[in-house]
């Protein structure tokens, strides 16, 4: 690649960090509301690279938080002194030298490398085939690296949820990291999901192997077989079973459709609100804990609405780009 297509690469992975860390200051230090979290939406919507920026971002200041409370006594007054806002943006300066440098290294490492990025928006579904035939499916708000050679096939689930059906090679091994954990394929299909504190792993085929590594807070180690879901949080792993359907079910995102099956209005809610700019919200704690039956459009959250006014007795209002749902 030329030495001005790698200039051009760098100054357009600025470019968009940049207006990363301008969306990051303002849901720091303005008062947030629901239009500027609709707004936001949208900019990420826009291109997967917006995503991928503003989710490193997002993690760099977390790091940095977390590194300020950790910083020597005798720093402290320092910081504590200046105002408020002041160090809140100080922090988010620091994220994003951070992250910028992370793009303009990313931007010229992937003009040599074989690693890619995928990224999904809010609602959005992307399938990736590997060269082996292996399937990667992104849910919804989902951030994956790829990076295959002679010697093995390294996923990084960044954010998000993803489904894998692997091609098993015992000569290049199949393997996906997420937070400090790895799994290993053993000629499976599986799904990972990640959240702030939770990694979730749940087997529908063949075999694999889940690994919470040192740095993780332990070195547990389970060999999964199908039905197994695997859940590691605050440095511990267990595992349960669930039945086969259970877990069809819930791959239902794959044709678009959510399925519920005496879920409570509350999960439901929630889960549809993994997927829209609309946003479910319920206001009756008792209304939360009705069951649901029944199989929707990942995007209808007009048809669930009228499924709580008409089957529940509940009431439906719409404010701006909430659907409120009470007694």
């Amino acid at each position: 690649m030329s030495e001005a297509k790698m200039d051009t690469l760098a100054a357009n992975a600025v470019g968009v960090e940049a207006r990363a860390a301008d969306w990051l200051e303002r849901r720091v230090c303005e008062d947030w509301n629901t239009d500027n979290q609709s707004a936001l939406d949208a900019w990420l919507a826009e291109s997967p690279a917006h995503m991928v920026a503003y989710l490193r971002l997002n993690a760099a200041w977390g790091r940095t938080s977390r590194l300020t409370a950790l910083r020597p006594v005798a720093r402290e007054a320092t910081m504590e002194s200046l105002p408020k806002q002041r160090r809140v943006f100080a922090m988010i300066a620091a994220a994003f030298a951070f992250a910028v440098l992370t793009a303009v290294a990313g931007a010229m490492l992937l003009a040599t490398s074989g690693e890619k990025t995928y990224a999904t928006a809010l609602g959005k579904h992307q399938t990736v085939r590997l060269a082996d035939g292996s399937l990667i499916e992104l849910n919804t708000r989902t951030v994956l690296r790829v990076a295959e050679n002679s010697k093995a096939r390294t996923v990084w689930l960044d954010e998000g949820e993803a489904y894998f059906e692997i091609t098993h090679d015992s000569n290049r091994p199949f393997l996906v990291m997420v937070e400090g954990r790895r799994i290993t394929d053993l000629g499976t299909k599986f799904l990972v999901r990640r959240e702030t504190t939770r990694v979730e792993v749940a087997l529908m085929e063949g075999r694999a192997r889940f690994d919470a590594l040192a740095r993780a807070g332990n070195t547990e180690s389970t060999l999964l077989t199908p039905g197994d879901v695997a859940v590691s949080a605050a440095g511990s792993l267990a595992v349960t079973r669930k039945p086969a359907q259970q877990l069809a079910n819930e791959l239902g995102w794959r044709r678009g459709v959510l399925v519920f099956d005496n879920a409570t209005l509350g999960e439901a809610a929630s889960q549809f609100n993994r997927y829209n700019f609309t946003k479910l919200v319920i206001t009756d704690p008792s209304a939360a804990q009705l069951a649901i039956y029944g199989t929707f459009r990942v995007g209808d959250v007009e048809r669930f609405a009228r499924v709580a006014q008409d089957v529940f007795g509940l009431r439906v209002s719409h404010l701006g780009n909430q659907t409120v749902i009470s007694r």
